[in-house]
């Protein structure tokens, strides 16, 4: 297995830079997220900026995990560490003779990206905060939480939000909903009924039940599909169904499943280590946990009250 380190490298308009393989290499032509093959003994992140010097001209001063993916092409299977990027030194040029541009993350998908670069694509656009609904929470109480996070939001934060609101009909869900997705032009809403995704054009969170018995995808690609993982059977599961992410919980213990064995750092990192789509970590999260979720290879955080919170005083 080919073991590579990659980088995405975000500027502070929230722009991408992308550079394109020599025709004569591997992928020909297709433009890719920079970096390299790790040396004998090196570790990620002397790899990471030795590529990235040597390809860019960059001198990198700090990163972060943001995704591991694995995948098998014809002739080689790859490993790619995928780092985030936005604290650097230089100016970038294609140090090697190779084209670069910085692209809108909206408009990555004009660029014939490698088949293994999907969920790299993904986990860029995805926000760190996966927020989910308190059960009781009123449309009013909702809405005056978002108007406060997308006020303090730059224009290219995405806004991923679980409607999730046990005790009101369908009827009044949808019209929530509605009201929702015409007021927050940042917002991608995840609903949890796929028939309900699909009469409103948004997202659907399946529940690991539902995910279990799917045989295909429910939603077309422009809608984003999402599943609650507990175990690796259902990961694999939600790996093979092609979804966008995934939750994977309890980390801790949660007063809403009090008997549900907790998860831990260090299991939930060995669960997503072969995981090829972003992995929200849920249950207990609070603000000290974001970075202990990057660490463990996850993209953030899920949750209700301290996520809120967070997202509240942080966005």
């Amino acid at each position: 297995m080919l073991h590579v380190a990659v980088a995405v490298i975000r500027d502070q308009a929230g722009r991408i830079l992308l550079s394109r393989r020599p025709n004569d290499n591997h992928l020909g032509g297709l433009w890719e997220f920079p970096g390299g093959k790790l040396e004998p003994d090196e570790s990620i992140a002397d790899a990471l900026k030795r590529e990235i010097d040597e390809e860019l001209g960059l001198q990198v001063e700090s990163h972060r995990p943001l995704i591991q993916v694995r995948h098998a092409y014809p002739d080689r299977e790859v490993l790619l560490d995928v780092h985030l990027v936005e604290q650097w030194h230089g100016e970038a040029t294609g140090r090697e003779g190779q084209e670069i541009a910085w692209v809108d993350p909206a408009s990555l998908s004009r660029y014939q990206l490698p088949p293994a670069d999907k969920a790299i694509v993904t986990a860029i656009k995805l926000p760190s905060h996966y927020l989910v609904t308190k059960p009781d929470m009123s449309g009013v109480e909702l809405m005056r939480h978002l108007d406060h996070i997308v006020q303090k939001a730059s224009q290219q934060e995405l806004l991923l939000l679980q409607l999730r609101l046990f005790d009101r009909n369908p009827g009044q869900v949808k019209q929530i909903a509605k009201q929702l997705m015409s007021r927050y032009s940042q917002l991608t809403l995840m609903v949890k009924e796929v028939e309900m995704a699909v009469q409103l054009g948004c997202g659907a969170h399946l529940r690991a039940a539902e995910l279990m018995a799917l045989n295909s995808r429910p939603l077309p690609p422009a809608q984003m599909v999402a599943a609650s993982c507990h175990t690796p059977a259902e990961l694999r599961q939600a790996v093979a169904l092609n979804v966008d992410f995934v939750t994977l919980s309890p980390v801790r213990e949660t007063r809403s499943h009090p008997h549900a064995s907790p998860l831990g750092w260090e299991k939930f990192g060995n669960m997503i280590n072969d995981v090829t789509v972003p992995v929200y970590a849920l249950g207990g999260m609070n603000r000290p946990d974001m970075k202990r979720a990057w660490q463990a290879g996850a993209q953030g955080i899920a949750g209700i009250s301290g996520v809120w919170s967070l997202a509240d005083n942080d966005i």
